[in-house]
């Protein structure tokens, strides 16, 4: 350990470890795996970084988060250490010169998204590298019954095993003791090697509101000129509402503005840098603000909306008072939120009609050793299956052994010639200049851009596709032309046919309706925490696996303030809809029985839920589209079950 400490002075300018981060290095440094689970900024990247600088190999991390990916890469190259990313930002010549790096032996680290692993060729080049550390950043992703699965991640412990790498670190800051037990599992780490460090931390104040839509915005603004002016984070859960409360904010005399993923990368680059080099500065955002925000001096964390999981609240109110200084969190709980956090997770459960007929598309005509390319823009819209509820189906069916996944492709290209053709191929001798005038012949000309299509000019050319990507690729690099790529397939070979597709689509259709439940309980335990009247940190505390003795005597609870909750404040009152209404409803079902096949889908659709199929039929713009969303999801779907009953 003397080395150890040695390098944590020299190149992180630190004389002594954090709570847990000595236990997981020596861990890993002794040859095994490990687990950590500290809170948001306890200092997790430092257990994967410091070691990687003895041990022998390579680092890999694998993290979904490309700006924190940027922002640990800089500043480790301002230490010295060598450290290089792969993802979708870079172009042809950094991502050869990363490559190269990795094949020479000389990264130390290397981040990569947990979708990178999707491509044959790079998977295959880590046959031959030495990784001496596998990292998993976000590792409760790998929990089914996580807050936040990501069905990659699902790959990523067979992968390890497959690369050899030599021992795994597991990183998250909100694993409950069953998540946890399920990163261990998947990854093969004994008890002993998973590290939890506490999750209180004194210097934050939990305070909950409970508001009614009408009186939440004056509450909200009292609030925050209550707390001396410092940088501040405003959680909201849809887009527009952050456009729409920053906007009342700056009218009230605030420096605040709005940041949601539906922003130009422009805008949302510009307004995240704001945010960091300003003290006062109030950001009013949807939770795609925060992730890799490494500032210390947040002062509040405001909660405008119910969080969907005591998971996301965690993490999201663990960004406060990194430096140690006293910070607010502060909850408005309104029982009007519910709506659209229930309906989020209903919209996410495909009918078990879609599954059978996805399923049946896939292995009815097509034999073992079949390989299929497929959009899966196309198969969504097709089966109306939301995309990442697609991914997460088709990835069921690879760990089950049915599907073997390839490398994605596009499948489309176009390109703008910057000199003339002739110039172009004066660049040529043989048989090359020969081919590549060949290739030219295949495109389709537009008014400036030609397109290509290179499975199909293979064919014709009789050659093989690598050959017109690669020709493609060469000829943008050397600036002759400006090459854009459209279209993304995926590569499937089928492995087995299931022995009934009904048995396998109810088995899938089973699957979600138990996340589904499992969503619907995470929200539940939300609302328990706002009703509770014991220590609401202690509570906190205890769903993440620690047990505290005494109350915090900063929470609302603790300081009485808050304000008397009726047991059932959560209640909402569902709207009596007249029968005019429900009479259009039922017009416009038989109108579209194509469509609405069944109660949940014309359901979704009254409740202002999207979906792929509403979208292409341009049923989203219908004047019912939305008409229930006021009311709870489960009212709709019995009205509309009473009416399928009363008209069949």
């Amino acid at each position: 350990m003397d080395n150890i400490l040695q390098d944590l002075q020299q190149y992180f300018g630190y004389d002594e470890f954090r709570p847990g981060q000595q236990q997981v290095i020596q861990q890993l440094l002794s040859g095994h795996s490990a687990a950590a689970v500290f809170p948001t900024g306890g200092g997790k990247s430092l257990c994967y970084q410091l070691p990687a600088l003895s041990l022998p190999g390579i680092t890999l991390v694998v993290s979904p988060l490309i700006a924190l990916m940027k922002d640990q890469i800089d500043a480790l190259a301002k230490r010295g250490v060598n450290a290089r990313r792969l993802d979708s930002s870079l172009s042809a010549d950094e991502y050869r010169d990363v490559m190269s790096e990795l094949r020479h032996g000389s990264l130390k680290l290397l981040y990569v998204a947990p979708e990178r692993f999707n491509n044959e060729r790079f998977r295959e080049s880590l046959l031959h590298i030495n990784i001496s550390l596998f990292a998993v950043d976000e590792a409760h992703c790998i929990s089914e019954w996580g807050h936040n699965f990501r069905p990659d991640y699902l790959k990523l412990a067979d992968f390890a095993q497959q690369f050899k790498a030599e021992r795994i670190l597991a990183l998250t800051a909100t694993a409950t003791p069953s998540v946890l037990d399920d990163i261990c599992r998947q990854f093969d780490i004994t008890d002993d090697c998973a590290v939890r460090t506490g999750f209180y931390r004194p210097n934050l104040t939990l305070e909950t509101t409970v508001v009614s839509s009408k009186n939440r915005d004056q509450v909200l603004l009292d609030s925050i000129n209550r707390q001396p002016p410092g940088a501040t984070i405003i959680y909201v859960t849809q887009q527009k509402t952050t456009e729409l409360l920053a906007q009342q904010l700056v009218d009230a005399g605030l420096p605040a503005r709005a940041y949601h993923a539906g922003l130009k990368t422009e805008l949302r680059n510009e307004v995240q840098e704001w945010f960091m080099t300003t003290d006062v500065a109030i950001v009013v955002a949807t939770i795609a603000f925060g992730m890799g925000v490494d500032k210390a001096n947040i002062r509040s964390v405001y909660h405008y909306n119910l969080p969907k999981s005591l998971e996301n609240y965690s993490q999201e109110i663990g960004r406060a008072g990194r430096d140690g200084l006293p910070s607010n969190c502060h909850m408005l709980a309104c029982a009007d939120d519910l709506n659209v956090l229930e309906n989020f997770i209903y919209g996410d459960t495909p009918d078990e009609s879609s599954i059978f007929n996805l399923i049946e598309s896939f292995f009815a005509q097509n034999p073992v050793g079949e390989e299929l390319e497929v959009s899966l823009y196309s198969l969504s819209s097709e089966f109306d299956i939301r995309s990442l509820v697609l991914r997460t189906l088709l990835t069921y069916l690879e760990l089950e052994g049915y599907l073997q996944g390839g490398t994605p492709f596009y499948a489309d290209y176009s390109f703008k010639p910057l000199l003339s053709s002739q110039e172009i191929l004066q660049r040529f001798d043989g048989e090359r200049k020969i081919f590549v005038g060949n290739m030219f012949r295949q495109a389709i000309k537009g008014k400036i851009w030609y397109k290509l299509n290179p499975a199909t000019a293979a064919i014709k050319l009789g050659t093989n596709r690598e050959r017109i990507i690669t020709a493609l690729d060469w000829l943008g690099e050397q600036q002759l032309l400006e090459v854009k790529v459209a279209g993304v397939r995926q590569n499937y070979r089928i492995l087995r046919q299931p022995e009934s597709t009904e048995s396998l689509s109810n088995k899938l259709f089973q699957r979600f309706q138990q996340r589904e439940l499992a969503e619907i309980n995470r929200l539940q335990q939300v609302l328990d925490l706002v009703s509770m009247h014991d220590c609401q940190t202690n509570a906190l505390a205890a769903h993440f696996g620690e047990l505290r003795q005494s109350p915090c005597g900063h929470c609302s609870s603790c300081n009485n303030d808050k304000r008397k909750i009726e047991a059932n404040w959560a209640s909402r009152k569902s709207e009596n809809l007249n029968s005019d209404l429900w009479g259009k409803v039922e017009q416009l079902a038989k109108k579209q029985s194509d469509i609405f096949t069944n109660p949940n889908q014309l359901t979704r659709f009254l409740c202002g839920i999207s979906s792929p199929l509403l979208s292409r039929h341009k049923l989203t713009k219908h004047e019912l589209f939305g008409i229930t969303e006021s009311s709870p999801f489960a009212d709709v779907l019995q009205k509309v079950k009473r009416i399928s009953n009363s008209s069949a």
